[in-house]
């Protein structure tokens, strides 16, 4: 592999497939290799060629992550340093700490107190009222309403903190990403055991659209630093995980194009005066024929290669906005394009309608798919070893866990 000097470095910190598709994006634009701080000596940017992997304790703290950032930037000082977070946490610390970044660090993203309001699902919602963008029928639910309350919708319902960032730092056993609740005892049993962990923040509860993950869509959107949409690319997802911890997570998705629906969210970016990556998870609601959305991500999403690989090269907009300072015209991806973490056996064996898998077999025919994880020059072991084991789990995650 061939790498450049450049006038900048990327540091991305986290440690799963989000680094690494950020990382593979920097590489393939710039033929740059990327640092990478993470908790733990694992994930895909480890032993990666593509990167600099630094395994950190305590990265996601206050104090380390300044003693780090800090230390990097000073060895650096020739260099732009592009600071970008992989996880709410990660990118919270990056927004909180802006104004105490050396000033050789370029962090584009929100200030904290917007992202803040942005990351607190029950304020999103407010918000995609003012806008016109609709959601599911929603309670929030707060710690002190007990058990008296009730809900506009029956069961099943979806039950899911409004804090994610709050919600993680006080595990417990029986801790999922989001639950499906299928009865009042068992909503007021997950209840009790979130708040019995430490949690305080609110929950969401809604109601639960019906469809299976066919109907789920993802944006991807870039905003320059005045604020203005530069890139927008729509996912339809095909298939998420469905494991309690990665429940949600994109498995299989197919870029495609609504302009109503893009234009609707460029809108409120750019009032919001939005900088950055967004990325908003959707569900296509087949009782009225409107697209619901459930939150809005101030980052680029951990399946954010779906956007590179369908030729939106995500680095390319940060670089080209921040180094080179161009004007950057406005971009939507229309055409389709396959990205997949998961075997194709998996992958036609559950999606269920017979024209999208007519498209996929199509897509890959033409080589127009992409798995971000297997990247050609970058194959070398034991990385590979790990990768093609994590690929291989999805056999039997999908059959212990699809329903």
């Amino acid at each position: 592999m061939e790498f450049s000097e450049r006038e900048f470095i990327p540091l991305i910190l986290g440690g799963d497939i989000n680094t690494y598709s950020v990382a593979r994006a920097f590489y393939e634009q710039y033929q740059v290799r990327t640092w990478v701080f993470g908790k733990y000596k694992t994930g895909p940017s480890y032993q990666s060629r593509i990167t600099h992997y630094h395994a950190i304790p305590g990265i996601d703290t206050d104090r380390i992550f300044l003693k780090a950032i800090r230390r990097f930037a000073g060895q650096h000082k020739d260099k732009k340093i592009f600071l970008m977070g992989c996880g709410d946490n990660y990118v919270a610390l990056i927004g909180k700490h802006k104004k105490d970044l050396p000033e050789n660090v370029i962090a584009p993203c929100i200030d904290f107190e917007l992202m803040d309001i942005l990351q607190q699902k029950e304020e999103f919602y407010k918000l995609a009222d003012e806008y016109g963008i609709d959601h599911p029928a929603t309670l929030i639910y707060r710690p002190e309403m007990g058990m008296d309350f009730r809900m506009d919708f029956g069961y099943p319902c979806i039950l899911k903190p409004s804090d994610g960032i709050q919600y993680w730092e006080h595990p417990f056993a029986s801790q999922n990403k989001v639950y499906t609740i299928k009865n009042r005892a068992e909503l007021e049993q997950v209840i009790s055991d979130i708040y019995g962990a430490g949690y305080a923040g609110s929950l969401i509860i809604q109601d639960m659209i019906p469809g299976n993950d066919e109907y789920m869509r993802v944006l991807t959107s870039y905003s320059d630093q005045n604020g203005k949409v530069k890139m927008m690319c729509l996912g339809h997802v095909l298939l998420e995980e469905h494991t309690p911890k990665g429940k949600g997570n994109h498995a299989l998705i197919l870029t495609e194009y609504d302009h109503d629906l893009l234009e609707k969210v460029r809108k409120l970016l750019e009032d919001l005066h939005y900088v950055g990556f967004s990325n908003c998870d959707i569900k296509y609601d087949r009782r009225d024929g409107k697209f619901k959305f459930f939150e809005l991500n101030t980052r680029q999403g951990r399946s954010n290669y779906y956007v590179t690989g369908s030729g939106f090269n995500i680095a390319y907009y940060l670089v080209e906005d921040y180094i080179y300072h161009h004007d950057i015209p406005v971009e939507y991806a229309k055409e389709p394009h396959l990205w997949t973490v998961v075997p194709f056996a998996v992958a036609f064996r559950y999606v269920k309608d017979r024209k999208t898998k007519q498209q996929m077999a199509r897509l890959i025919l033409k080589g127009e798919w992409v798995n971000p994880i297997f990247m050609k020059g970058d194959l070398g072991m034991p990385r590979l070893a790990r990768m093609i084991k994590t690929h291989l789990s999805h056999y039997y995650k999908f059959a212990r866990y699809y329903k």
